[in-house]
């Protein structure tokens, strides 16, 4: 499936080099010169406008921060659409989360593009882990919420062409779990000192 970008920030960029070569790629930027450069080192990829990128594209990843993932949700042509939003609502100072339990940033976006199918995913992974060998990440878990199984179906796809496990936690309103937990996991490795080389995931214990 061809899957546009948005937003060629750490994580846009990392998920970009990681898809490259397998799936066609649309990328687009504030900067249409940003997406331009970026997709002449990529395989299988174009620089293009945002409109054009959500136009082209059969998935398109919001790799925005919340507010101006909203501001995109809001656009016409995803409609119809499978949305992947890896954002995560926090404060200005990272100190905590804007939104949370009753509500998250995928809920939200959700009601702004009514007419698209959303899955929250890669939230709960550092933009670094990207950088390093696919063999590196091959038991890192992706963990995926939404209400579309074949929306899920196919993210769950795009995170192991990305070289990742798809973990589903359910409906979307596993969001509302899965965005503090990146909260934890970005105090633990900015704030605590633990570092970015990490992921959350779970152990199975033998009995």
């Amino acid at each position: 499936m061809t899957t546009a970008i948005i937003g060629l920030g750490n994580m846009g960029k990392g998920l970009a080099q990681r898809l490259s070569g397998q799936i066609p790629l649309l990328l687009a930027s504030r900067n249409p010169d940003d997406a331009a450069a970026l997709a002449t080192t990529l395989s299988g990829a174009q620089g293009v406008s945002v409109e054009a990128a959500i136009e082209g594209a059969d998935i398109v990843v919001l790799a925005l921060g919340y507010d101006a993932a909203l501001s995109v949700a809001a656009l016409p042509q995803l409609v119809g659409k499978i949305v992947v939003d890896l954002t995560n609502p926090v404060l200005p100072d990272f100190s905590g989360l804007q939104i949370g339990h009753t509500t998250s940033a995928a809920e939200e976006i959700q009601k702004v593009a009514s007419g698209a199918r959303v899955v929250k995913g890669f939230n709960t992974i550092f933009a670094g882990l990207f950088a390093t060998d696919r063999a590196a990440t091959s038991t890192v878990p992706v963990f995926l919420a939404g209400d579309d199984h074949d929306a899920l179906s196919a993210v769950a796809a795009l995170v192991e062409k990305a070289g990742f496990v798809p973990e589903s936690v359910g409906g979307l309103d596993g969001a509302r779990l899965l965005e503090p937990l990146a909260m934890l996991n970005i105090r633990m490795g900015y704030g605590l000192g633990k570092g970015t080389s990490r992921a959350p995931t779970w152990t199975e214990v033998a009995a």
